[in-house]
């Protein structure tokens, strides 16, 4: 014959059961570190991010949508201004990331020793001519306030100066001021 008998082999010592445990613990624990462990980080980070989401954000919806928070109606939605004048509801888990932040707003005694103390006003900027901010009202204030920041936000590097008096005139236009 060609062929030769083939013979099964002696059973193994009692041990068998735990050394086949092993490949198992080892593949649990692989498994934990390189997935697990990321995923729980990952959504702990997006937790906290969707915590700190205020008005003025730049946000990406999951649906891909850029836009800017115009109101935190409550803990589960946000109203999302995604073009001049058209705003939507967003559920806050539905946000994706956050592009931009806003600071918060500091008290106008903690602007005005702050400009007083470094004799300029903002951020390197020199004050802006024209009717004195003691002579405005408070709204009028926060207004040129709010329209400093937005034109500090949006203009380049470069002529920042020439480019943050254009955007604030600008935009007190369209508030009706002069």
């Amino acid at each position: 014959m060609l062929i030769s008998p083939a013979y099964a082999q002696a059973a193994g010592g009692a041990g068998g059961g735990l050394e086949a445990l092993f490949p198992l613990v080892l593949i649990f624990v692989v498994f934990y570190f390189l997935l697990i462990r990321p995923q729980q980080k990952k959504a702990k980070e997006h937790k906290a991010m969707l915590e700190a989401v205020r008005r003025g954000d730049k946000v990406v919806t999951g649906g891909g949508i850029v836009g800017t928070v115009t109101k935190v109606i409550d803990d589960n939605e946000v109203m999302v201004e995604i073009a001049e004048g058209v705003k939507v509801r967003v559920q806050r888990g539905m946000i994706a990331a956050i592009l931009s932040k806003t600071e918060p707003v500091k008290s106008d005694k903690s602007k005005e020793k702050s400009k007083d103390d470094s004799g300029e006003a903002g951020k390197g900027k020199a004050k802006p001519k024209g009717k004195s901010k003691a002579k405005k009202s408070d709204n009028e204030n926060d207004a040129d306030d709010v329209a400093e920041e937005i034109a500090d936000e949006d203009a380049p590097d470069t002529d920042k100066e020439d480019t943050v008096g254009n955007g604030v005139s600008k935009l007190k236009g369209l508030l009706g001021r002069k």
